[in-house]
């Protein structure tokens, strides 16, 4: 039975691709121009929220995923790196840019002995794209795998030796990348959001109904109409300049990260008009984590004690199999601490568990 339908899957495939095998189709395509990259405007200036580190050396890196979209990243490089080297593609959190959390992360990390890039996420930041500010959980799970593609074909990368890690939004984004994704040999997804559950069923499950959801698509579908007579797209708004009083404490959280000298940047959408309004509606609509249960490579969940985000990583920790897979909570710590405090971020277990998977 395993055989047959093995034998039908192939089948499928090549019925779907048309005559010849997949290798000569995708060189085929590869050679006819459709995956030549945009040419992006890329900031050379050192502009992160973060101090630049001077045990790591620094470039500007582009790649491309397999929707013709050409993605930037920061590549860090520990200084005196030599031979094929263990690597980290990372991104996050959701409506950030890789000069802040990500980036904070991947230059750490080169320090520690990794080649990392942090890359800014399709339609966002210094990547490329049209209409800007859209978010897919397609598009931005491939844009992990678009990632190790770019990582594994490095002469000095060892393609056996890759890992990814996602803050936030893109921490559920990686988990679902592993998922569909063998070339990850580990992954690390810190103060993790499914941001399908939440857009589907909002904070805690709250609007798990029918009724909620029609409401919400509704209002979602409507403001399609309106972008689409118009020619632009409403944006959802970031954070606020300041919170209410009477906020719930995430987003006082939010406020004290994205809005002040601590973590704004000027391309960051959640220091500033956020997303496209109707991305929500994909996220409605495609739940990510169907088959977390099914990966078999490393996988270390970290979040804080304290996080209003907490109960994401601690339903995927149930559906993960295998001793290779662990959830770490961090004692006191909230959803953004883990963004950048450097007392709180458990960097020498993170390190750890990629020198263990990725050997």
């Amino acid at each position: 039975m395993r055989k047959t339908v093995l034998i039908s899957l192939a089948a499928f495939v090549a019925c779907t691709l048309g005559a010849g095998n997949i290798a000569a189709q995708t060189t085929r395509h590869a050679g006819d121009g459709a995956f030549m990259e945009e040419k992006l405007s890329l900031t050379q200036e050192w502009d992160k929220v973060f101090p630049q580190s001077c045990k790591v050396e620094h470039s500007k890196v582009t790649f491309h995923n397999r929707y013709g979209v050409t993605l930037a990243a920061d590549l860090y490089m520990p200084k005196g790196a030599s031979g094929r080297m263990p690597a980290i593609a990372m991104s996050g959190p959701y409506g950030a840019v890789k000069e802040q959390v990500s980036g904070l992360y991947a230059q750490t990390l080169a320090e520690r002995g990794f080649i990392t890039i942090a890359f800014d996420p399709s339609f966002t930041g210094e990547s490329g794209g049209q209409p800007r500010a859209v978010s897919s959980p397609d598009i931005n799970t491939e844009d992990f795998s678009a990632a190790v593609d770019y990582l594994s074909t490095r002469p000095d990368v060892d393609p056996e030796r890759v890992g990814i890690l996602g803050i936030c939004g893109f921490g559920g984004f990686a988990v679902n990348a592993a998922a569909m994704d063998t070339r990850v040999k580990a992954t690390v997804a810190v103060t993790m959001y499914d941001m399908t559950r939440v857009a589907a069923k909002g904070y805690d499950d709250a609007n798990d109904n029918a009724d909620a959801r029609y409401e919400m698509k509704r209002l979602l579908n409507a403001q399609r109409t309106k972008d689409y007579a118009s020619g632009t797209c409403a944006h959802a708004g970031g954070n606020p300049e300041t919170a209410p009083a009477d906020a719930p404490q995430f987003l006082k959280d939010y406020v004290a990260y994205y809005k002040t000298k601590r973590g704004y940047h000027p391309r960051s959408l959640g220091s500033n008009e956020g997303f496209n309004t109707t991305a929500a509606l994909s996220l409605i609509n495609m739940p990510i984590l169907a088959y977390a249960g099914e990966i078999r490579s490393a996988v270390l969940l970290v979040h804080g004690e304290k996080a209003h985000s907490r109960y994401f990583s601690e339903t995927v920790r149930k559906q993960l199999t295998g001793d290779n897979k662990e959830l770490l909570i961090i004692p006191g710590a909230v959803h953004t601490d883990l963004y950048d405090n450097l007392s709180v971020i458990p960097f020498d277990k993170i390190e750890s568990f990629f020198r263990r998977y990725l050997r």
